[in-house]
């Protein structure tokens, strides 16, 4: 059985599952191998518009570092774990595909990490979330310390990850960490109710949106107003931005091919 499951709601809706739900959806070396052999496939497929990540099971989301794996570890193999958890999370940020965590239980550690890594948050109110790793004499370093201050403030994710607070789902919304929160019956509809409104918008204006967002929000305004025109740019020789403009005179949805 796979650690990671990837399948195919539609043609241009993929969802990935990370299947441990015995070790709480913990990062295994097996999952993370299984984790990017999934984006790999992501990366490929041309006809991708969205993707939804989630935990498979009830209770996780998942549960960051298998700390029983790892207590068996060295040093060196332990910093090599850590930096290949960061560098998966990173590639999920730096997909062109806009991604959606579906937080359907806890999510501690390098599984909020994940989560961080994704562009928007949809929270069960069962979920549970939190950078814990400093009540276990550790910091997070799967990009915790970076993305939770981004998105919800310096002193905000100074308080949570110093205190190795955990949050409800409530919490997580009342603070901006969750964009919803829904019950945990309706997590996955919802999620992929979000996502099939994204695919329907124009692919190319999507994914150049998420670009101009994700760089210009780490540099100044100007040199992100830069970024912003050179990412317009790319929609204006395209197929679909003609498409767009015809189906708003002809007050027909368009039908965006994605050239």
């Amino acid at each position: 059985m796979n650690s990671v499951r990837l399948e195919y709601e539609t043609e241009q809706i993929a969802v990935v599952t990370l299947n441990r739900p015995e070790a709480a959806n913990a990062f295994s070396l097996e999952l993370l191998e299984d984790l990017n052999d999934a984006l790999d496939q992501i990366e490929k497929n041309r006809q991708l518009r969205v993707i939804v990540i989630t935990g498979s099971g009830e209770k996780a989301f998942c549960a960051g570092a298998d700390l029983k794996e790892r207590e068996h570890m060295n040093d060196e193999e332990v910093i090599e774990t850590v930096r290949k958890i960061n560098q998966t999370i990173t590639r999920v940020e730096d997909l062109e595909t806009p991604s959606i965590a579906a937080v359907n239980g806890a999510a501690f550690g390098g599984g909020l990490e994940l989560a961080l890594g994704c562009d928007i948050r949809i929270g069960s109110e069962r979920a549970k979330v939190g950078l814990t790793e400093t009540s276990l004499g550790i910091i997070p370093g799967g990009g915790g310390t970076q993305r939770l201050s981004r998105l919800i403030g310096l002193g905000k994710a100074k308080y949570f990850i110093l205190t190795a607070k955990r949050l409800s789902s409530q919490e997580a919304l009342d603070v901006g960490l969750f964009e919803e929160v829904v019950s945990a019956d309706l997590l996955m509809k919802k999620a992929l109710e979000i996502a099939a409104v994204i695919a329907k918008n124009g692919p190319i204006g999507v994914k150049q949106a998420k670009k101009a967002i994700q760089l210009g929000f780490q540099t100044d305004l100007k040199t992100g107003l830069k970024i912003e025109q050179e990412c317009y740019a790319k929609t204006i020789p395209t197929e679909d931005r003609l498409e767009g403009i015809r189906a708003f005179k002809e007050k027909r949805k368009p039908q965006y091919k994605g050239i």
